[in-house]
């Protein structure tokens, strides 16, 4: 007898028995609370000391928080996080959350230090007697610790090891429990658990616990919910209401043991305990969907999250990035204008249905800035095929969540124009545009290694019926005669085409290298309609090249705010590419591709595009204020499944044209999405340097059928552009160039 007493008041040789034995409650609590308990003189600073027991801090990682996409205006658009969670300060709480939580987890919080002695004595008797570790005893402040060590964790290993079992683990938690003691108040570090604790049903933290089970902030909860959320602490994973009614029963039961517990602790009166203990569960089941796949505008959700993910502005990593987007807690001000993008959906729905297999997208973007204002699409963007939505960026490239882009027509040529303005040709100068057109041989057309890159098997079309007759870098256009440009393109050089299309942003959709083949200027490269927006957008800034921006401002977790200005370089002489909106103003009047579509009330340039085959069609086109590309094809396949003989919003197309639809959707969307912006007009062009003729001039005409501008129309022609020089004659309509004697051509274009 006298030797058991003798090792009970031995702390050393109680520590060692109870290592032996696995308590880890019973290591503290011997360590800690036995010799203050069995009176042998020996303190409990003493048995701290025999531990090694000293505050060793505790590196905090900030907390997982929700990052928020917000438009031009402000408001949110979509939301993205690794957890559900927005941190709020302790008055955001309600006193009976904190009386709640603190009754069930650690009822004497404010009166112990980072060890709650009589908590840790109470699990070393109760493990002794069931010869196991049945009870922790942690404090609030311990499981802060616990809890800021898993999510600081990177790997299930690290995970793990955060909440083993071990002696080790436990001494080295209750050393940090010391430190964040002294680091911050009783108050300050509730707070933080509050913040950081899990609830089950994907909540993290108290606010977005509140919300999640009962739709309303932490700030408005009552005893019965207080009561379940501090119920839902010790072990969300079996509590976790949206496992299964078994679950719901579990949480309903910790809910009344805490009730129970604050009763005990004369927090509540009986009354109010059973009042409470009535009610139903009352779990509200909230969503927080994150991601793009909700946002109202997926397509430019997927574009903002792909350029966080890919700009080195937001991370030196993409994992330092990702975590960045995920856990940052930013709030990201877009560049996306409601309005806008409003008017190209709206435009967009007129013409294509959801249900059609064909697609139209549509980009806007501001020229002078690059700033991306609208990103629409006419399918919906998810995963279900039965209702026909798509699961990637129909508007966008590869780089940003999109596709391969379809072929871009003749809406390319507009690339050749500027190349030979800046090259010297003037309006009037031309060639005569044949029926068809053959390289004289390989080495007629060379890419930008020297390498030959003609075809002279290969003949490019117009018209099965004939040549269209000499054609000017005027008419050539208006009329988008693909033998014409083939001669320009041979005039200027393939080469320095293809240079020009990259200096003013063009590349292809799926990142591969631009192809360089001599039917570069009829489009042959697959592109996208920001890629095509953006390029067209420079002729509008007079010869400014910026690239596409999505974001303007982010703000931090702390309020810190980083600010992006837009980037941009001149890559054009101002007056070559006034001279270029010159003549692509003219695409809207008679003679032009959009005559029978019409302009829009000011004053704007463009270009329609059909491919060959009609697997796609565009219309690329700006005003001083806004550009903007609208695309049409399968994405399906554009050369298994072309536009002939197709339904699309419910109309009937035996062809689908450049401005059968893509047209016509550029039209209204851009009149909606200007209607209040004042109407600013292009530069006057340079007739000094542009206008007249030099090398190249029209033959002198016939007498009869002389022309004040001092070309022949010839007689009158349509014709269909297409990216591999296929014309044929055809009468109804689309990519048309028509020129009537009795018609009055618009020849001022300054």
């Amino acid at each position: 007898m006298q030797a058991r007493g003798k090792d009970r008041s031995s702390p050393v040789l109680n520590v060692l028995k109870l290592i032996v034995a696995g308590s880890i409650a019973g290591v503290l609590a011997a360590a800690v609370a036995l010799p203050a308990v069995g009176g042998a003189g020996v303190s409990a600073k003493s048995g701290m000391e025999l531990l090694d027991l000293k505050p060793e801090d505790l590196t905090e990682p900030p907390l997982s928080e929700r990052t928020k996409l917000v438009d031009a205006d402000g408001k949110q658009i979509a939301q993205f996080y690794f957890e559900n969670r927005q941190s709020v300060t302790l008055d955001q709480v309600a006193p009976i959350m904190r009386t709640a939580l603190i009754a069930i987890e650690d009822f004497r919080f404010y009166q112990h230090g980072p060890l709650d002695l009589e908590g840790t004595t109470r699990a070393l008797i109760k493990n002794l007697t069931t010869g196991g570790v049945t009870q922790g005893g942690s404090s609030i402040t311990q499981q802060y610790v616990k809890q800021v060590l898993v999510n600081a964790a990177e790997t299930p290993e690290e995970q793990a090891a955060a909440i083993a079992p071990t002696v080790s683990r436990k001494l080295s938690e209750l050393r940090n429990a010391m430190a964040i003691e002294e680091k911050y108040t009783k108050d300050e570090i509730l707070m933080k658990y509050l913040n950081i604790a899990y609830f089950g049903a994907g909540a993290h933290g108290i606010q977005a616990a509140a919300k999640r089970f009962f739709d309303k902030p932490a700030s408005k909860l009552n005893l019965v919910q207080a009561a379940t959320l501090a119920g839902a602490v010790q072990n969300p994973a079996r509590t976790d209401p949206n496992v299964g009614p078994a679950s719901r029963k579990l949480l309903l039961e910790r809910r009344n043991t805490v009730l129970d517990r604050m009763r005990q602790l004369e927090m509540i009166t009986q009354a109010e305990a059973d009042e409470a203990k009535a009610k139903k569960l009352g779990y509200k089941d909230v969503k927080f969907p994150g991601g793009c796949e909700v946002s109202d505008y997926p397509y430019f959700c997927l574009y903002v999250q792909n350029e966080i993910l890919l700009n080195e502005d937001f991370g030196k990593t993409a994992k330092d990035r990702l975590k960045l987007l995920q856990r940052g807690g930013l709030t990201i001000k877009t560049t996306i204008d409601p309005k806008m993008q409003k008017a190209a959906e709206k435009a967009i729905k007129n013409m294509v249905s959801t249900k059609d297999k064909p697609v139209a997208a549509q980009a806007m973007i501001v020229p002078g800035t690059g700033e991306i204002k609208a990103m629409a699409a006419s399918r919906k963007f998810g995963g279900n095929k039965k209702k026909n939505e798509i699961s990637y960026n129909l508007v966008a490239d590869v780089a940003h969540g999109g596709g391969r882009g379809f072929q871009q027509g003749s809406t390319a040529k507009a690339y050749t124009l500027a190349t030979a303005l800046e090259e010297g040709l003037k309006y009037k100068d031309g060639f005569p545009a044949p029926a068809g057109y053959e390289a004289s041989g390989y080495s007629t057309f060379k890419d930008c290694k020297g390498k030959p890159v003609g075809d002279p098997t290969h003949t490019v079309r117009n018209s099965s019926e004939g040549g269209g007759g000499f054609k000017t870098l005027q008419t050539g256009t208006w009329g988008s005669v693909n033998t014409f440009f083939m001669k320009l393109e041979q005039k200027v050089g393939l080469c320095k085409v293809v240079k020009l299309a990259k200096r003013i942003g063009l590349k292809r959709a799926d990142g591969n290298k631009l192809g360089e083949f001599e039917t570069f200027t009829l489009g042959i490269n697959e592109v996208d309609p920001v890629t095509v927006a953006n390029s067209y957008a420079v002729f509008a800034a007079r010869g400014k090249y910026c690239q596409p921006l999505a974001v303007t401002e982010v703000k931090d977790r702390d309020g810190k705010i980083t600010r992006f200005k837009p980037k941009c370089s001149q890559v054009m002489d101002e007056k070559v590419a006034d001279a270029v909106s010159g003549i692509l103003k003219g695409v809207f009047s008679p003679g032009g591709t959009m005559a029978a579509v019409g302009g829009i009330g000011r004053d704007a340039a463009g270009k329609t595009g059909t491919t060959d085959g009609y697997t796609a069609a565009w219309f690329a086109g700006y005003t001083p204020n806004l550009a903007s590309a609208v695309s049409v094809g399968d994405p399906r396949g554009a050369f298994t499944h072309d536009l002939v003989g197709v339904t699309i919003g419910g109309r009937y197309y035996p062809y689908v044209y450049g401005s059968s639809i893509a047209g016509p959707i550029w039209k209204q969307s851009m009149m909606s999405a200007l209607k209040g912006v004042e109407a600013t007009r292009f530069r006057s062009v340079d007739q000094s340097r542009f206008g007249g003729c030099s090398d190249h001039c029209a033959p002198k005409p016939k007498k009869k059928k002389k022309d004040d501008d001092g070309f022949d129309f010839g007689d009158r022609f349509d014709v269909r552009d297409d990216d591999r020089g296929n014309d044929r004659r055809d009468d109804r309509g689309g990519d048309r160039g028509i020129f009537d004697w009795d018609d009055n051509p618009l020849v001022n274009n300054d």
